[in-house]
């Protein structure tokens, strides 16, 4: 059975949930807004599931639920933020419409993010700047979960990359996808029902491939496309880690279990389209219009939800937590 709430309403269960786990009140909203915000766009593995992983890390001290992030500016055109082993989210809320800003100032700018969490629906990055009206490009990794070619055990975590692009009428052009053969948080599932695998997806933990969700969550999952998966995952590496001066993932710490932060990168590149093409968002659309009528498929065109329906089981643990919680002072562990 499920509950149905309004955007509203779920985002005012999940903050009070976030506050009740450790969280301050803007780390609160700030997560509670993208969590809903993956679930309206039928992201549900990087929506309410993955809440579950925020609201552990936060009882747990993975998450520092008071950290006080830190927002530079290196050059006019790039915002850095240390999130100082808190969420992603918070630091690219408060830098969101500076970000916006310089990029109309000067074509383009870059958000470099470290020292987070896992920085969630990484769609949630580009979205918001494609419905400003700006083309955006986004990377983040984390901890090791993904063997490349040659590899044995994981190197890489699953790596995605997201793009946005803004159209005169309708929702943006979103593609958002690991490069992974899965998202991690699928293989989970599918391991917790006792489900089989396709034919490579995953590795066991002596690098051999496997079908069995469950031996897999021992291994590691595969690239997908191969090498060409994993050439793209070096990219994202380079791009969220590298530039952001994140942990690369064999260096980050579990986002599951521990006390320390996986100090995740993120990289968010914006660019203003209007400074090259006034009509851009326009012949976008057209063009696109055009592909679907030549059976192409155009990801992120569903339409967005008003409302998201939880499972009873989910929506009372985290009603039981909140009022079960004292107030206590929010974690304040180290990454």
């Amino acid at each position: 059975m499920t509950r149905r709430f309004s955007a509203e309403e779920a985002v005012e269960l999940t903050a009070r949930a976030c506050r009740a786990a450790g969280a301050s009140e803007a780390a609160a909203r700030s997560l509670a807004r993208a969590t809903v915000a993956a679930e309206l766009q039928g992201r549900r593995t990087t929506g309410f599931s993955h809440l579950l992983d925020y609201l552990a890390a936060l009882r747990e001290g993975r998450i520092d639920g008071a950290a006080e992030l830190e927002l530079t500016s290196p050059a006019p055109a790039m915002i850095a933020c240390d999130a100082k082993g808190g969420i992603a989210q918070l630091g690219f809320d408060r830098g969101f419409a500076d970000l916006c800003k310089r990029a109309s100032v000067y074509g383009l700018a870059l958000f470099a993010g470290r020292g987070g969490y896992t920085t969630g629906e990484l769609g949630h990055y580009v979205r918001r700047p494609a419905e400003a009206g700006l083309v955006a490009l986004a990377a983040t990794n984390g901890p090791a979960l993904m063997a490349a070619p040659g590899a044995k055990a994981p190197v890489y975590c699953t790596n995605p990359i997201a793009f946005a692009a803004p159209l005169d009428e309708g929702p943006p052009l979103l593609l958002d996808q690991a490069t992974s053969a899965t998202a991690f948080v699928t293989l989970r599932r599918l391991a917790e029902e006792g489900e089989r695998l396709p034919p490579g997806w995953a590795i066991d933990e002596t690098g051999e491939e496997t079908t069995d969700a469950r031996a897999a969550m021992r291994g590691a999952l595969l690239a997908f496309g191969g090498a060409r998966g994993a050439n793209i995952a070096l990219m994202v590496e380079v791009l969220a880690a590298g530039l952001a001066g994140a942990n690369w993932s064999l260096d980050a710490p579990a986002f599951q279990s521990g006390n320390r932060s996986p100090g995740a990168g993120l990289l968010v590149v914006v660019i203003d389209p209007r400074l090259l093409e006034p009509d851009f968002s326009r012949r976008l659309r057209l063009q696109l219009a055009r592909l679907e009528r030549l059976g192409v498929h155009i990801p992120g065109r569903q339409g967005r939800k008003d409302h998201v329906e939880l499972p009873d089981l989910l929506v009372e643990a985290m009603e039981s937590a909140c009022a079960s919680s004292s107030r206590r002072p929010p974690n304040r562990r180290k990454p």
